[in-house]
């Protein structure tokens, strides 16, 4: 569910609003850093609830697609390709898209209302906590949708995550807490009508062209593997994340 093993033609192919999105973060990364009227763009959508109190309501959405550092902006990208894929197919374009902007969104709302008066900030971490509290939810109440191996993924990388939420200093604490919880409230509602998605009982090869295999459940050792695998992979860079945060 989260190891991919698709090719980018097909990965873009079979996920475009993942792919767009990851597009978008570098992109504005780009040229917020490198090109001509990248500080005006910085300037005009950063998270500022100054601002935002001032009637300029935008920057409650644009942070979402905005990151000014590198190890940042791959860090988001990465948790998006990650976790994105398997939510974007099994609940369409349309939904995985609203289910994204609306935690986003919600997340920055509540560090308007909650944060500090001149509290600024950037980043799509709110919503992709949003995907995790989604997650958390099929975890605990559409165990249908989700296996338990992933179950116990999630999981993992939720206390992981929610661990270095608190230890890092440079974090929107409440963008984390308020995307995770809006993404588990919504729940209910962005899943009417949700099946388990058609992949779930098959592999994906690199042509993108998926093909029964009656022998999954007995691949269930080398999927655990590759899942510890993943744990120490994801572990590793969410530490580095929050050590080069301090220093940048």
């Amino acid at each position: 569910m989260f190891i991919r093993n698709e090719s980018f033609y097909s990965f873009r192919r079979s996920y475009p609003i993942v792919t767009i999105l990851v597009a978008i973060h570098l992109i504005l990364f780009v040229w917020m850093n490198f090109l001509p009227g990248g500080r005006w763009i910085l300037t005009m959508g950063i998270g500022n609830n100054l601002a935002v109190a001032y009637g300029e309501y935008w920057r409650i959405i644009t942070p979402i697609f905005m990151h000014i550092g590198a190890m940042h902006m791959l860090f988001n990208s990465f948790s998006l390709v990650i976790f994105g894929p398997a939510l974007e197919k099994m609940l369409g374009k349309s939904k995985f898209l609203l289910i994204y902007l609306l935690t986003g969104t919600i997340a920055n709302i509540a560090t308007f209302f909650l944060g500090n008066p001149y509290m600024q900030h950037l980043g799509a971490s709110g919503a992709i906590y949003g995907l995790l509290g989604l997650y958390v939810y099929l975890v605990i109440n559409r165990k249908d949708l989700i296996d338990s191996a992933n179950s116990q993924l999630v999981m993992t990388i939720l206390i992981i995550g929610l661990v270095m939420t608190f230890v890092n200093p440079n974090i929107n604490v409440l963008a984390h807490l308020f995307g995770l919880i809006a993404g588990a409230a919504l729940g209910p509602l962005i899943l009417i009508g949700v099946k388990r998605p058609y992949y779930a009982n098959r592999v994906v090869f690199d042509d993108g062209e998926p093909t029964f295999d009656p022998n999954r459940w007995q691949k269930k050792r080398r999927l655990n593997k590759n899942i510890k695998k993943l744990i120490w992979v994801f572990f590793a860079v969410l530490v580095i994340a929050g050590l080069v945060s301090r220093f940048f």
